[in-house]
């Protein structure tokens, strides 16, 4: 059983600017709750208890999230508004959360690296919070992963389609087949032009990942931009065939973009309200 879920949550959120200057990119609300709580919830549904999480410099209010605000439930206690805590609050009486420091941005990989202090030499699943899932009738994206992982007893990566205009945005694996959905994992590769791509799978914000991963990044040279990307580290355990894509059910939205967080805030908007 896996219980802990590793959230990369370092990064600047450039793409936000100004309004990521100084608030935290996983803390942008999809409606009324952050990001990263989203990501929280699926870890939670897929049974993780225990929210291992890299920041940075300027993320101090991740953590002040997922801990209890004494002055403000003070000033609403009693009101109409109280209820509405009472969603993180069962959040924070579930769960463990933990945290580390990501001293320099050297990309995914390093970052995952960062965080085996937390983790230590377990299975563990990785949840990016700007890639927001929702699978409203049935089972979570990283729940769905954990039934997978049970099966095959290796690294898991989630997957998707997309246009060949859009893989440059991503790492893309290519593979066999093996069930329905479900691929042995043969190359990867990490932001590649459309003429060089393999396939038109890409891989996107949720794995579980075995802990012989944290050896592998150790000796990891740093690739496109200079950083340690966590495609390259997988590539090392696919080619022992032990890596497991899989297409997953539901929608992903790129919160990372104001494309996709637009759209994701008038999804949810839609499902909540309408």
């Amino acid at each position: 059983m896996i219980s802990k879920c590793l959230f990369p949550a370092a990064g600047y959120g450039t793409r936000f600017l100004p309004a990521t200057k100084a608030m935290p990119k996983e803390m942008l609300p999809i409606v009324n709750k952050p990001l990263i709580q989203y990501g929280v919830q699926e870890a939670l549904e897929a049974g993780c208890n225990t929210m291992s999480i890299v920041t940075g410099r300027g993320k101090r209010s991740i953590e002040d999230h997922f801990d209890i605000s004494y002055e403000l439930e003070h000033q609403i206690k009693g009101t109409d508004k109280e209820s509405q805590l009472e969603e993180i609050r069962s959040i924070i009486k579930k769960c463990t959360f933990s945290y580390t420091r990501q001293n320099e941005m050297k990309g995914l990989g390093h970052a995952i690296l960062t965080g085996e202090t937390l983790i230590g030499k377990e299975a563990f699943a990785v949840i990016l919070a700007d890639d927001l899932c929702s699978n409203p009738a049935g089972k979570g994206v990283l729940s769905q992963m954990m039934d997978i992982y049970e099966k095959y007893q290796c690294s898991i990566i989630a997957i998707e389609e997309v246009s060949l205009q859009e893989v440059h945005k991503y790492g893309i694996m290519k593979g066999e087949e093996i069930e329905e959905g479900i691929y042995r994992v043969s190359d990867m590769i990490e932001k590649p032009s459309k003429e060089e791509t393999p396939s038109n799978l890409a891989i996107i914000g949720r794995y579980i990942l075995t802990p012989d991963i944290f050896d592998i990044l150790r000796v990891t040279k740093p690739g496109k931009k200079g950083e340690i990307q966590i495609t390259d580290a997988l590539l090392q355990q696919a080619k022992a065939g032990k890596v497991i894509a899989y297409k997953f059910d539901g929608k992903r939205y790129d919160c990372g973009s104001i494309d996709g967080f637009i759209k994701a805030t008038n999804d949810f908007y839609q499902y909540l309200y309408s």
